[in-house]
């Protein structure tokens, strides 16, 4: 499939800005915190991140994050490692999810910005955005992305993932829909977005685990998981992240469960489409954290 040959009126100072973001990723592999044979990803869990009531604690998931990314780029401190990714001349999008049910958590955005911030961009050269962002003036104009949401089963998809969650930047999500999304990560090639992504945090506090129609949730579905996946490889971080909602259903339903419908776009984001590795034999997963029902 193709990409689609969308109006991107809203876009044209953008592609001019893309050669930036590209420099980046022409740079040496060592910079991506991968070596030349594998993909680096940090799974970090903290049974202290959710209070009693559920709710995310800012200091914890800061932490978390600051954390993963010192592992992941290999520095000592946080703002090394967001140096590494973001200049102060960028500006940033931060793609986020906002589904009412299992969204971004707030403090995790907030987490993002701030890192973003110290990296020296200014505060209206950031925006945080996800169903807006064909028409949010700093997604316009954005030389960097930072892509964020939670993991969860999907009724078109098979699961939510980082892959699926540019779905918002066409006009036409829809027009993805067909076999499983199974070209979904042909986004990703599109002129307003290729070549700008610089992390991707796959939020792993309370994934759904399973859901029944095209907006299905139920709380008897979700777990305390604690964890958050990071990594510059979309598809590595969505392969980890697969692998423990498979697990989780095996253990909930005491046999094995099959995704329906499969979650086929993660290996073919790899395979077809190229956007990254699927193959958890090519992808070094750190983990940090508590190891107690990681189930990967």
């Amino acid at each position: 499939m193709k990409p689609k040959n969308l109006s991107r009126r809203d876009f044209l100072k953008a592609g001019s800005l893309a050669a930036t973001a590209t420099l980046f990723m022409n740079y040496p592999k060592s910079l991506w915190g991968q070596s030349a044979s594998k993909t680096r990803i940090v799974l970090i869990r903290d049974s202290n991140v959710l209070d009693k009531s559920g709710k995310v604690k800012p200091d914890v998931i800061q932490s978390m994050l600051d954390d993963a990314v010192k592992a992941l780029f290999e520095t000592d401190d946080a703002s090394a490692a967001w140096k590494k990714i973001i200049m102060p001349s960028d500006v940033v999008g931060i793609k986020t999810n906002s589904w009412n049910y299992l969204r971004t958590p707030f403090e995790l955005e907030n987490a993002i910005k701030s890192r973003v911030m110290n990296a020296g961009v200014t505060e209206e050269n950031i925006s945080v955005d996800d169903r807006g962002i064909l028409k949010n003036p700093v997604f316009k104009r954005s030389t960097a992305l930072i892509n964020s949401r939670p993991m969860r089963t999907h009724y078109w998809a098979g699961v939510g993932t980082l892959i699926k969650n540019y779905i918002m930047f066409v006009e036409k999500p829809s027009d993805y829909h067909p076999d499983s999304c199974a070209d979904i990560a042909s986004i990703w090639s599109l002129p307003h977005v290729k070549g700008k992504t610089r992390l991707n945090v796959l939020v792993m506090l309370t994934p759904l685990f399973h859901s029944v129609g095209p907006h299905g949730f139920s709380s008897d579905y979700v777990w305390p998981y604690n964890g958050l996946i990071v990594g510059v490889d979309p598809v590595a971080c969505d392969a980890v992240g697969l692998k423990i909602i498979e697990a989780k259903r095996k253990e909930f339903f005491g046999e094995d469960k099959p995704l329906d419908p499969p979650a086929k776009h993660i290996a073919l984001a790899d395979t077809r489409h190229h956007l990254g590795t699927a193959d958890m034999n090519r992808i070094e997963l750190i983990k940090l954290g508590s190891k107690k029902g990681i189930l990967i």
